[in-house]
């Protein structure tokens, strides 16, 4: 098997399973989930151009947007000791551990224009998370590690990187932002060389 079709693969199945009639968040969450842990429990699929690190910043590919913008697929690639702000995502998402660690810290509303943790869940390879405006919206990720990269593979219930969403400030600022991608091309996994 062609490693990028194990990619490919996982594309068709999830786009059969969003155009499923009555798939909703929690059957999407929870069957897409599945199809997630199956790809991440092997590491060697993903172009190695997706999985290069910033010396600065995390880095977030986009790997594939369904036409319908019904679900996109990122590799999210983080460099030693890197990490996101506290944000939200407006929309479902699953997280896939690949390669490496990550440490995700949830937020819950405290006092008034507060946020308060509600602890942290580190992800191994294979591992799988979720988020959503029902099941839980707000958290902050990093890399596990100091010294080495972790990747982490994203699917998300819209194009992520145009949808708008907010940073949420130590002093309760909530400000707005788009996060884009860090690629200007995605791979092509349906070329005559994917196999």
């Amino acid at each position: 098997m062609e490693p990028t079709s194990r990619l490919r693969e996982f594309i068709r199945d999830f786009t059969l399973l969003v155009s499923e009639p009555g798939a909703d968040e929690a059957m999407l969450v929870a069957e897409g989930g599945r199809l997630l842990a199956d790809l991440v429990r092997q590491d060697d699929w993903l172009p190695e151009p997706y999985t290069r690190p910033d010396p600065e910043y995390y880095r977030q590919y986009l790997l594939h947007c369904d036409p319908l913008e019904r679900f996109s697929v990122v590799s999210f690639v983080w460099g030693p000791g890197q990490a996101t702000p506290v944000h939200d995502h407006t929309v479902w998402g699953l997280i896939g551990m690949l390669r490496g660690a990550e440490i995700c810290e949830s937020f819950g509303p405290g006092a008034v224009g507060t946020l308060v943790s509600q602890g942290e869940r580190r992800l191994h390879p294979g591992d799988i998370d979720a988020v959503s405006p029902t099941l839980g919206d707000i958290h902050r990720v990093r890399n596990a590690y100091d010294d080495r990269v972790s990747i982490s593979i994203h699917v998300y219930g819209a194009d992520i990187g145009a949808v708008r969403r907010h940073v949420y400030k130590d002093d309760g600022e909530v400000k707005p932002f788009v996060s884009g991608y860090s690629n200007d091309a995605v791979p092509n996994l349906w070329g005559a060389a994917a196999g």
